[in-house]
C-alpha cells in the first residue's frame, strides 16, 4: 500500500501518458482501418475521415464505451492474488499499455493492419505470466476473446457478403441499375442507422443512466433509422446521370448513389469503433486511476471518469490524423478493388459486427472484422477478386502480435518494479 501512496502522483501522470500514446496508436491503425473502406473505394477523402472519426469516434466511445472497459480492465485477471500487491497490478497496467502503443507504432508506420485488442490483451497475458502468475490469468475469458477474433470476422465477411449479393439482385443486375439504386437507397441507408441506434440503446448507455425497454428501443431505433432514411433519399435524389463516365464503366452512375450512403457507414463504423475500441487504451488507465485514488484497492468494480472517455477519444483522432493514412492504403485499395457500393457493403457489415460485439462486452478486433468484411465483398465477385499475398502478409503480422505485446510487457513490468519497488 505504501509504494501506492508514495509515488500515486507519478503513476497517475504516466498512465495518462501511456494511455493516450496507446490511444494514438489505436487511431494511427484500428481507426485508419474502420475508415479505410470509405476513403479507398473513393466515397471520402481522407480530411473528411479524420473530421467523421473526430466526431464519431469520440460519440461512440462517450455514448458506448462503458462495457468493453469493463472487460479489459477486469476481465482479463483475477485480482484476488494482488489484494495485498496492488501496486503490481498498476505496474502491469502501465507496462501493458506502453507495450501495446509501441507495437502499433511499428506496425503503423509500416502500414499493418494489426489488431489493438490483439495488442493490448496479448500485453496484459504477458505481464500477468510472468509477474503475477500463470493461474491469475482468467483463461475461460481469454478463450472467449480468441474465440470472438475468429467469429468475428467471419460474421463481418458473411454480412458483407448477403449484402453484396442484395445489392446485385436489387440494383446493379437489372434492366434500369440507376433507377432501381435511387429507389433502394434509402432502405440501405435506413439499415445504416437502425442497427447501429438499436443496438447502442440495448446495452450501451448505461452509464448515461439512460435504460430503454426492448420495446422503446426498436421503436426509438426505427424513427433514427426513418430520420438518417430521409436525409440519405434528399441526399441521393441530387445525384444524375454521368453519360460521359457510364461510356468508360457502365455503373459509374449507379455507384455516385453509393457515395452519400457511404457517409452514412462510415459515420456508423466510426461510432461502432469508438464504442469498442477505446478500451483497449483507457481499460487499463481506468484501471491505475482506480487504484491510485483508492488509496490501493484492488475494486472488482470502478467508476469510469469521463475524463477518461474524453482522453481516450481525444488520442484516438489524433493518431488519425498524423499516421492513419498508411493502414488506410493497405486496407482501401491493396485486399481487393473497392467501389463506393463494395466500400458501403464492406463498412456497414464491419460496423454492425463491431456494435454487437461491444454490447456483448467481448473485446472483438475491428481490424479482422474489417478485413472480413473487404474479403467477403471480394468472395462476391470470386477468390480471383482478393490479392491472397496481401491478406498472408496482414494474417502473418496478426499472428506475431500477440507474442510480440506479451514480451515487451513482461519487460516493462519488470523494469518498473526494479525502479519502484
Amino acid at each position: 500500500m505504501d509504494i501506492i501512496t508514495v509515488y500515486g502522483t507519478a503513476f497517475l501522470v504516466m498512465a495518462i501518458i501511456f494511455g493516450t500514446y496507446m490511444c494514438w496508436g489505436i487511431g494511427a491503425n484500428d481507426v485508419a482501418n474502420a475508415m479505410g473502406t470509405s476513403v479507398g473505394s473513393g466515397a471520402i477523402t481522407v480530411m473528411q475521415a479524420i473530421i467523421i472519426a473526430a466526431v464519431f469516434e469520440f460519440a461512440g466511445a462517450f455514448l458506448a464505451g462503458g462495457h468493453v472497459t469493463a472487460t479489459i480492465r477486469k476481465g482479463i485477471i483475477d485480482p484476488a492474488p494482488i489484494i495485498n500487491n496492488p501496486e503490481l497490478l498498476v505496474y502491469g497496467m502501465l507496462a501493458a499499455l506502453l507495450a501495446a502503443g509501441i507495437w502499433l507504432m511499428v506496425a503503423s508506420s509500416r502500414g499493418w493492419p494489426v489488431s489493438t485488442t490483439h495488442s493490448i490483451v496479448g500485453a496484459i497475458v504477458g505481464f500477468t505470466m510472468a509477474g503475477i502468475g500463470v493461474d491469475a490469468v482468467q483463461w475461460a475469458k481469454i478463450t472467449q476473446i480468441v474465440a470472438s477474433w475468429v467469429v468475428s470476422p467471419v460474421l463481418g465477411g458473411t454480412i458483407a457478403f448477403l449484402l453484396m449479393i442484395s445489392i446485385r439482385r436489387l440494383i446493379l443486375n437489372t434492366d434500369q441499375p440507376f433507377a432501381n439504386a435511387k429507389k433502394w437507397g434509402p432502405a440501405y441507408v435506413f439499415l445504416v442507422g437502425f442497427i447501429i441506434s438499436l443496438v447502442t440503446m440495448f446495452k450501451g448507455l448505461k452509464h448515461l443512466k439512460l435504460e430503454l425497454s426492448i420495446g422503446m428501443s426498436f421503436v426509438v431505433a426505427v424513427v433514427i433509422g426513418l430520420i438518417i432514411a430521409a436525409i440519405g433519399w434528399a441526399l441521393i435524389n441530387k445525384v444524375k446521370v454521368d453519360e460521359t463516365a457510364d461510356r468508360d464503366f457502365h455503373f459509374a452512375s449507379v455507384e455516385k448513389v453509393f457515395t452519400p450512403m457511404m457517409l452514412f457507414t462510415a459515420c456508423a463504423m466510426a461510432f461502432a469503433h469508438g464504442s469498442n475500441d477505446v478500451a483497449n487504451g483507457i481499460g487499463p488507465l481506468a484501471a491505475v486511476v482506480s487504484i491510485v485514488q483508492s488509496g490501493g484497492e484492488v475494486a472488482q468494480k470502478a467508476a469510469l471518469p469521463l475524463w477518461v472517455l474524453l482522453l481516450g477519444g481525444a488520442g484516438i483522432v489524433v493518431g488519425l490524423a498524423t499516421m492513419g493514412y498508411r493502414v488506410m492504403k493497405t486496407i482501401g485499395t491493396k485486399i481487393t478493388e473497392l467501389t463506393p457500393s463494395r466500400g458501403y457493403c464492406a463498412t456497414l457489415a464491419a460496423a454492425t459486427t463491431v456494435v454487437l460485439a461491444s454490447r456483448t462486452g467481448l473485446p472483438v478486433s475491428t481490424t479482422h472484422i474489417a478485413v472480413g468484411a473487404v474479403i467477403g465483398v471480394g468472395l462476391a465477385r470470386g477468390v480471383g477478386a482478393i490479392d491472397l499475398r496481401v491478406i498472408g502478409g496482414i494474417v502473418l503480422s496478426w499472428i506475431v502480435t500477440l507474442p510480440i505485446g506479451g514480451v515487451l510487457a513482461a519487460l516493462f513490468f519488470f523494469t518498473l518494479k526494479g525502479i519502484f519497488g
